[in-house]
């Protein structure tokens, strides 16, 4: 797989994918390189509220750096305008893991569904990435669990088919929820004892939120607490739209930088092509990079 050079990208939206039992059918955008052969996949997971037309500057970074992006719009959608009151909202969490694996199982409908794409997919290569409850949403497939009520991990909603993962502000343990949060969502109680599987996760060290007693360390606990090779990106002076990932100038992005999600286009493209591909050297180059950077954006540790 060539990534010297940014290729040009064929987008298609929206494809179908035909879900019963949903309400609505799943609508998925797919990204494309115009070029080149045994494309690895990334499934993407929006944040609360957007859909597949969201997070651009990572679909089209990706997309033109050689991987097949996918993304899902999950039923939280502003998109799809659910009431508050239909009575899927407190699913609404788990439906958002079934959408990323019913994309992976739906590969041969995404690839007939883009003129050229035929043939092209590497489905031996395939990670899944997301922001902030999107994140929650891919880690699942990573290997990560939500605690009951006494504190015993659900359902395993893993998948063998997701080599890695990208984990962009991903929120931390259950038991420093404020009351608010613990009350409304008690999904965002998780384990990640079992989120074996290789994984960069990405927090900002200004990032406060308001569903949490503790400060910004909160979002390191998925590095802190899964086994397995990790590696976390601390991204200095960053809050939860960690520059701007979600758009091109966003309103909600609190802490507009475009220095920042340079740096997240690099080092998540570097991590997943030496993850998925272990000769390339990317990821060790781009952390060497960061590392003698005289005014580095962030810091890296790995385990």
């Amino acid at each position: 797989m060539s990534h010297l050079n940014a290729a040009s990208v064929i987008s298609v939206k929206p494809v179908i994918l035909p879900v019963p039992g949903r309400g609505d059918d799943l609508q998925v955008r797919v990204s494309v390189p115009a070029t080149g052969s045994n494309l690895p996949i990334i499934v993407f997971s929006h944040g609360f509220g957007w859909s597949m037309n969201g997070y651009a500057p990572l679909a089209d970074f990706w997309s033109a750096h050689g991987f097949v992006v996918v993304q899902p719009t999950h039923l939280d959608s502003r998109t799809l305008g659910l009431p508050a009151d239909d009575p899927r909202t407190p699913r609404i969490w788990r439906l958002r893991i079934e959408d990323l694996t019913r994309v992976l199982d739906g590969l041969d409908a995404l690839e007939a569904s883009v003129p050229g794409l035929a043939g092209r997919l590497d489905r031996g290569r395939v990670a899944v990435a997301g922001h902030s409850w999107g994140a929650q949403t891919a880690s699942a497939l990573l290997g990560a669990r939500v605690l009951d009520a006494d504190g015993v991990p659900g359902e395993d909603m893993s998948d063998p088919r997701v080599k890695a993962g990208i984990l962009l502000a991903l929120t931390g343990l259950g038991d420093d929820l404020t009351p608010f949060a613990a009350e409304r969502f008690p999904f965002m109680k998780p384990s990640f004892d079992d989120m074996k599987v290789p994984a960069l996760i990405v927090a900002g060290d200004n990032d406060q939120s308001h569903l949490s007693t503790r400060g910004p360390d909160w979002f390191t606990d998925p590095y802190t607490y899964s086994p397995g090779s990790k590696s976390l990106l601390t991204l200095f002076g960053a809050e939860h739209s960690l520059g701007g990932v979600s758009g091109y100038e966003v309103a909600e992005t609190t802490d507009e930088n475009p220095a920042r999600v340079a740096l997240i286009q690099q080092l998540t493209s570097a991590f997943l092509r030496s993850a998925l591909y272990p000769e390339d050297t990317s990821w060790k180059a781009a952390a060497t990079a960061l590392e003698e950077d005289p005014n580095p954006l962030g810091k890296l540790q790995s385990k």
